[in-house]
């Protein structure tokens, strides 16, 4: 499982131009699924979004958590991080999990992240959809979770 983090001030997805999530500042997260991924790793990746420390304390040092700050997430599904990227000029997703087993981990993903007491907003799964954002910093994350890690 892979998730791109973006540190915002805001954040909204649409849906054929209808708001379907909205924050104020914390953090949106991509979210790509891939074969071999299960409820463990969407377990261990929604642990690692809330704990992860991307949020200035008192010194301007990047040591507080999303619980620490109070901030909000938006969980947007995007296959494509999912890609293989590493030959020729097109991605491959022979790597993506398929999408009915992708959706219910982004759910889990979403429940284990509200199981920290965060508010959680989504895109919808497999839509196509129009995201905006205001990235703090800029800052961008990427966090891979794996059966390995």
């Amino acid at each position: 499982m892979i998730a791109l983090l973006q540190r915002v001030g805001r954040a909204e997805v649409r849906v054929a131009g209808s708001p379907r999530g909205r924050i104020g500042p914390g953090v949106l997260v991509f979210l790509g699924c891939r074969r071999g991924d299960g409820s463990a790793e969407a377990e261990r990746m929604g642990r690692r979004i809330a704990g992860y420390r991307v949020f200035p304390d008192g010194d301007g040092k990047t040591n507080l958590d999303l619980t620490q700050v109070g901030g909000e997430v938006l969980v947007v599904s995007q296959f494509t991080l999912a890609a293989d990227t590493r030959k020729g000029r097109r991605p491959s997703f022979d790597t993506a999990l398929e999408p009915a087993a992708a959706r219910v981990l982004v759910e889990e993903v979403c429940q284990a992240l509200r199981g920290h007491g965060l508010k959680v907003e989504q895109g919808v799964f497999g839509a196509e959809m129009e995201v905006e954002l205001l990235n703090l910093g800029p800052a961008s994350y990427l966090l891979e979770v794996s059966g390995r890690s």
